[in-house]
């Protein structure tokens, strides 16, 4: 199998993968990232019209959030009683 030489690629192929990777990333790993840590610092004294918007902006970025989701631990710290 021959594979072509990567210095003959086009610039513009290039340009365009690096974008493509790249808005990738943002949507799948950076905005969702994001997001949560937000989320977890405004829970509690999030406004109504605010809270509308992240929801929103939650159900735009699921993907990534359901990418990262496993990788989360928000429960709160163990208390000693």
């Amino acid at each position: 199998m021959n594979f072509p030489d990567p210095s003959a690629l086009d610039p513009s192929v290039l340009l365009a993968l690096g974008l493509y990777i790249g808005l990738g990333g943002f949507y799948l790993l950076v905005m969702p990232a994001f997001l949560y840590f937000y989320l977890k610092q405004r829970w509690n004294t999030v406004g109504s019209v605010e809270r509308l918007v992240l929801y929103g902006l939650a159900f735009v970025f699921f993907p990534g959030m359901l990418l990262l989701s496993p990788f989360l631990n928000f429960r709160p710290a163990r208390r000693d009683v």
